[in-house]
C-alpha cells in the first residue's frame, strides 16, 4: 500500500546529516531493521487506526531472522532501556523531502483517562500584539486526551497541550526564536508558513526528548498556519498538530475586533477505554467525522462570539486541514473586504463566500451595523453540517 510505503521511508536514514551541533540526544543507535519494525510496532498504539501495519512489520523484518525488538518497553514499568537512541540523525520528511531521524518506539496508549479530560471553549479572540519587536516561544509536542465536545475525547497529538495549538501574534520584521521539544514517543517537528527558512535546518523532525530551535523574521503580514511536517505529514496534520500565527502588517489595520478561526478535521475510529483514536484510512480516503473552528464542532453554536453593533469585525481564518478547503460564509452579511495575500494590499470588497484552501489563510472584515445572530459556516455544507459553524451575535 502507498502510504505503507511512505511510513517505510520515513526510518531511512541519511548518514551524512550531521545534526549534533543543534540537536540534544541521548544513548546510541540501534540496527536499523529493528528500527523500523519498532517504529512501525507503535504506531497503531499512538492514538490512530492505521491499516496495513502488520504486513509493513513483516517486511521490515526481512532480512532480520531473530532479531529482537529492542525498542519494546518494559510492560510493568514504562520505560526504554536506555541504549537506544541514534545521536545525530533524522526522519524524512514528505513535504520536503528530506531525511529526519530514525528511531525505535515501543507500543503507548493514552495514559489520562478520558474522564480527566475538561471541555473547554477554545477562546477565539486574536491575542493583544507584544510590544516587544522579540518573542521567545519554548513549546512542547506532547500526546494529550483532548475533549472536543462534552462527550467525545480524541488521542490528540499537541502542540503545548491543545488542539489548535497556541495562537501567536507578531509585527512583519519581528524576530521569532522557536524552541519544540518533543515529550511524545513519535518523531516531530514544526513547519511555521509565515517563516522563510532552510527547511532542510528548521523542519526536522526530533525525537522524544530532543528538541530543535530555529529564529525566523515574518516578511508578509497575513493569517499563517503552522503544523507538524513530519512523516507521513497527513497522520501529524490529522492528529492535532496545526494552528495559526497572525502576523500585523507594519501599519495598523483600522481598529476592529478581531477574531481566530482555524478549519481542522477530525478521522476518528471507535472509542479505546473512552478516548478517540484517528483513523488514518479516513483521512487517506478524506471522509471525516467532524469538521471544527478551534478543534471543538459547534462550539461558537452554544457559546456563540459577541460583539456590539457598529463594530468592525476581523476573522482571520486559517485552514488547518489536512486535506478540506473552507467556503467562508456569513449568513445575512457580506464582507465588505477580504484580504487575498499581505493586508493592506490585495484586498476585493463586497465579498459573500471565499474559499480559504488547506494550509492557507485570509482575513475577512464586515461591519456589523444589523443587530441579530448570523451564522458563520463552511458553506462546503457536508462539512459545515459536521462542525464547521458557529454564530456571531450583534449586541445593541
Amino acid at each position: 500500500m502507498p502510504e505503507m510505503e511512505e511510513m517505510r521511508q520515513c526510518v531511512e536514514v541519511d548518514p551524512t546529516v550531521d545534526l549534533t551541533s543543534r540537536t540534544a540526544s541521548r544513548g546510541h543507535p540501534e540496527p536499523p531493521e529493528t528500527s523500523r519494525r519498532g517504529f512501525l510496532a507503535s504506531l497503531s498504539a499512538l492514538g490512530l487506526v492505521i491499516p496495513g501495519v502488520g504486513a509493513a512489520l513483516s517486511s521490515c523484518s526481512r532480512g532480520a531472522p531473530g532479531a529482537a525488538d529492542s525498542g519494546r518497553r518494559d510492560s510493568g514499568r514504562g520505560t526504554t532501556s536506555g541504549s537506544q537512541q541514534p545521536a545525530n540523525r533524522v526522519l524524512h520528511n514528505p513535504d520536503s523531502r528530506l531525511h529526519t531521524v530514525h528511531h525505535a518506539v515501543g507500543p503507548t496508549t493514552t495514559s489520562v483517562p478520558a474522564g480527566n479530560a475538561t471541555y473547554q471553549r477554545f477562546d477565539p479572540a486574536l491575542p493583544p500584539l507584544p510590544s516587544s519587536r522579540t518573542q521567545q516561544l519554548h513549546w512542547r509536542a506532547q500526546a494529550l486526551p483532548v475533549r472536543i465536545s462534552p462527550d467525545i475525547v480524541v488521542a490528540a497529538w499537541t502542540f503545548e497541550g491543545n488542539l489548535p495549538g497556541p495562537i501567536v501574534r507578531c509585527r512583519v520584521g519581528d524576530t521569532i526564536e522557536f524552541t519544540l521539544t518533543n515529550e511524545h514517543d513519535v518523531p516531530h517537528s514544526m513547519d511555521f508558513h509565515a517563516a522563510q527558512i532552510d527547511p532542510k535546518t528548521a523542519f526536522r523532525s526530533v525525537l522524544k526528548g530532543q528538541s530543535v530551535s530555529y529564529t525566523f523574521k515574518p516578511r508578509y503580514a497575513g493569517a499563517f498556519l503552522y503544523h507538524c511536517g513530519s512523516s507521513p505529514v497527513l497522520m501529524h496534520i490529522g492528529s492535532g498538530m496545526v494552528g495559526a500565527i497572525i502576523v500585523d502588517p507594519p501599519s495598523p489595520l483600522p481598529a476592529a475586533k478581531e477574531f481566530v478561526l482555524v478549519q481542522s478535521e477530525f478521522y476518528v475510529g471507535n472509542p479505546v477505554n473512552g478516548v478517540h483514536p484517528f483513523d488514518y484510512s479516513k483521512m487517506l480516503a478524506t471522509l471525516p467525522d467532524y469538521v471544527a473552528f478551534n478543534g471543538r464542532p459547534g462550539q461558537y453554536q452554544t457559546e456563540p462570539i459577541r460583539v456590539k453593533r457598529g463594530e468592525r469585525v476581523r476573522f482571520y481564518v486559517v485552514d488547518g486541514g489536512p486535506t478540506i478547503s473552507c467556503a467562508f460564509h456569513i449568513v445575512g452579511e457580506q464582507f465588505d473586504t477580504v484580504y487575498l495575500g499581505s493586508p493592506p494590499e490585495n484586498a476585493i470588497h463586497g465579498v459573500q463566500t471565499f474559499n480559504v484552501p488547506a494550509g492557507g489563510g485570509m482575513v475577512f472584515e464586515l461591519v456589523a451595523n444589523v443587530a441579530g445572530e448570523f451564522p458563520f459556516v463552511n458553506h462546503g455544507f457536508g462539512h459545515g453540517q459536521k462542525g464547521a459553524i458557529g454564530v456571531l451575535v450583534v449586541e445593541e
